[in-house]
């Protein structure tokens, strides 16, 4: 009896292991080895800024989230700045444009 039970608990252990390791795909990755990760399922549209991005245009950028995915603190982060430094950039051509309009626009052949 003793040699039944011993049997069946190692044969239990046996197939929890064998489903262990097809489940998890050891067996599949190991014939690619060194092939890396597999390239992502673009099941999600890119996000991009236009070509000309505003600081208004990175306010309404939107990540989706995922499991191993960026820090949302860190993203946020970044993009409060990038939008920092475009709202200072936006402002200085901005007053850059006045001061020449003001000056006659030695450019202009109209002046």
């Amino acid at each position: 009896m003793v040699v039944v039970s011993f049997f069946l608990v190692f044969f239990a252990i046996a197939v929890v292991g064998a489903v262990l390791f097809l489940g998890t795909g050891i067996a599949r990755s190991s014939r690619n080895a060194g092939a890396g990760l597999d390239e992502p399922v673009p099941n999600l549209p890119p996000v991009l800024l236009p070509a000309g991005a505003k600081a208004s245009d990175v306010d309404r950028v939107r990540f989706a989230l995922g499991l191993r995915g960026y820090r949302m603190d860190q993203v946020d982060e970044v993009l409060d700045e990038l939008r920092d430094q475009l709202t200072a950039r936006e402002t200085e051509i901005d007053r850059l444009k006045r001061a020449l309009e003001a000056a006659g626009n030695p450019e202009d052949p109209k002046a």
